[in-house]
Formats: C-alpha cells, sequence, structure tokens
C-alpha cells in the first residue's frame, strides 16, 4: 500500500533545460525540411561555443565546471541564438554571438540565476547591430524552386565564404517576409498586392510560417508538461493579435492582419522560449502578464514603424529593463496583511 504525503519532486535545472531542448526539435526539424540542414551547422558552432566559453569563465571565476556545464543552460542559450541568425552567417558570426551571450550577458553577472537580461537576445542585439550586412541574408525556403544548396555548398560557403560557380548570393538569400512587407510598403505597395507575392503562403512567409508551427507546438508541450506557464505566451500572443488587429481595421491596406505578425518572425520562438525565461522575467502572476503585454506592444511597434525587421529580441531587452520595477509593484500582500506592502 502506498501512503502519503503524495508530494512530487520538483525538476532539476538540467532536467527543465533538457525539456525545453527537446521541445525546439519540432521547430528545428522543420526549419532543416524547409531550408536546409545548415542551421544544424549552427547550431552546432554556437554550442561549441557556448560551452568553451562557458569552461573559461567558470575556470577564471574558480568555479567548478561539472554541475554548470552540465546544467545545460548554455545549450539553450545557444540553440536560441542559432535560431534567430541567418543559417549561412560565416561561422566566426555564430561563434562570436554565443560567446558574448556566455561571456558578458550571463557570466559577467555571476551565471544562471543573476543574468538580467536574456543572454540569447543579448547575443543577437550585439550581431544585428555590429553586423547588419550578415544578418540579413537569410536563405530562400526549398518550396520556392528556386537555386538551392547541397549540404557540401553550404558548408563551403559558411567556412569559405565561397559559391559555386556561377551563383551569387542574390540567388539562394532573400529578406525575411516581414522585412519584404516592411519594404515594400514604402514603396507605395499596398498588403494585398504584397501578399500576392510568390514568398507570402497562407498565414505569413512559405516555410517559415511552417517552421513558428513547430515552434508552437514544442511551446504546447511546455505548457502541458507544466514547464512554463500560460500568462506569458498567451499574454504576449494576445496582446500582439489586438495591436495588428486595431490597425488592420483602421486600415486594411497598410498593416497586415494578425495572423501574419503571429506566424512571422520569432513571433511563436519568442512567446514559448524566449520571453519564458524563469531569469530574466517576472516572478508573479501579474508582473508575467504586464511584462508580455509590454513586450507585445514593443514587438509590435518595432516591426511596423523601427527599423528593424523584427522586433522580440528589443522588445524582450527592454522589458528586461523594467523587471525588478514589475516584481516591487506585483508582490502579492503579506499573508494576514493586507494593506502590507513586501
Amino acid at each position: 500500500m502506498l501512503s502519503s504525503p503524495f508530494i512530487a519532486r520538483p525538476l532539476a535545472v538540467n532536467q527543465i533545460m533538457l525539456r525545453v531542448l527537446l521541445a525546439l526539435l519540432p521547430g528545428i526539424a522543420l526549419y532543416v525540411w524547409y531550408f536546409g540542414p545548415a542551421i544544424l551547422v549552427s547550431i552546432t558552432l554556437a554550442s561549441l561555443a557556448a560551452l568553451a566559453t562557458e569552461a573559461l569563465m567558470l575556470k577564471l571565476r574558480g568555479r567548478p565546471l561539472k554541475p554548470f556545464l552540465s546544467d545545460n543552460s548554455a545549450l539553450l542559450t545557444a540553440w536560441l541564438l542559432a535560431l534567430s541568425v541567418p543559417p549561412l552567417a560565416p561561422w566566426w558570426l555564430v561563434v562570436v554571438g554565443a560567446a558574448f551571450a556566455i561571456a558578458v550577458a550571463k557570466q559577467l553577472y555571476g551565471g544562471l540565476g543573476n543574468n538580467p537580461f536574456n543572454p540569447a537576445m543579448i547575443g543577437y542585439a550585439v550581431l544585428i547591430i555590429s553586423f547588419p550586412h550578415e544578418m540579413t541574408h537569410w536563405v530562400s525556403p526549398q518550396v520556392l524552386g528556386g537555386v538551392h544548396l547541397s549540404f557540401a555548398d553550404q558548408l563551403n560557403f559558411i567556412f569559405r565564404h565561397a559559391l559555386p560557380p556561377g551563383l551569387t548570393l542574390d540567388a539562394i538569400t532573400m529578406s525575411t517576409p516581414l522585412d519584404t512587407l516592411k519594404t515594400q510598403l514604402h514603396l507605395g505597395l499596398s498588403v494585398s498586392d504584397i501578399r500576392d507575392m510568390p514568398i507570402y503562403g497562407r498565414l505569413a512567409g512559405k516555410g517559415s510560417e511552417m517552421v513558428a508551427i513547430g515552434f508552437a507546438l514544442g511551446g504546447l508541450y511546455l505548457l502541458f508538461a507544466r514547464i512554463i506557464s500560460w500568462h506569458l505566451p498567451l499574454v504576449f500572443l494576445g496582446t500582439l493579435f489586438a495591436m495588428a488587429g486595431l490597425f488592420h481595421l483602421f486600415d486594411p491596406a497598410h498593416y497586415v492582419a494578425p495572423l501574419f505578425h503571429w506566424f512571422s518572425g520569432a513571433a511563436m520562438i519568442g512567446a514559448f522560449f524566449i520571453l519564458t525565461d524563469p531569469i530574466s522575467s517576472p516572478t508573479t502572476a501579474k508582473g508575467k502578464i504586464i511584462f508580455a503585454a509590454g513586450a507585445g506592444i514593443l514587438t509590435y511597434l518595432i516591426r511596423v514603424f523601427g527599423g528593424f525587421p523584427d522586433g522580440i529580441a528589443f522588445a524582450t531587452i527592454l522589458m528586461n529593463l523594467c523587471v525588478p520595477l514589475i516584481d516591487a509593484y506585483t508582490q502579492p500582500a503579506i499573508f494576514g496583511r493586507k494593506d502590507a506592502k513586501k
């Protein structure tokens, strides 16, 4: 006979991180299917750079290597960064971004549990500001039927920046659906004309919309497994939908429908994997709602009116700055004293 107490043992940090990594696999698999295996090279390079940098920083700080290297947090940072960088980016770009994310955004603040900012998004922000040219060449989806590189050609381009004879970079890369939309709107085209372009599917960009669905499926697994709570992803997606819906109702010729914003760019991976970072997000339920709503508003404003094609990274970083204030004003009252403030 079993006896009480029936208390579930909480998951260890490495188990939580491992489950989050596994939840990324559906999106990564669809990424490989629609855009080729180059993304696996980026993930591998970022992982090696992140682990090596983590080991070096731990050594310099006099900390033991095994417990921190085996908690899978460096790998998660590496994967999120790699998925934010064009898969044909030069090898050194991914390495620099991963090393900076671990060394500066994580270890210099004291390591896991002390970093106020999401390390992967700090790494991405540094790369997009410092190397905008390299960060804008996204590989074309295979469903468009254009020129595609073999895996060997992709490796040759990543490590040697060399293409097969007769091919140019413009023949195998393109702007993201969000960037294309913004550029064509500035040229005077309407949303309906732009959405008829061959790069767009039913929801957003061809290929990229399926990748977003893959990340959404992984995020739903995290919700049902209670690795993350509903507050951050649902409020973020709801706010992004509401913002896009209001502008679309006001002027449908110049503002695209809400579902486009859901399935474009990093909205889904941001909702379920980036904003839900337990270290750099608020600890209270009310705080998570405020944090997610702010991130949704900022993401839409940056996408539509800002100078960058996507706004997830900068929205996350800006809201990370607000977390101490949000936590301070959303702490529940001390039990038995409604007027007390913690």
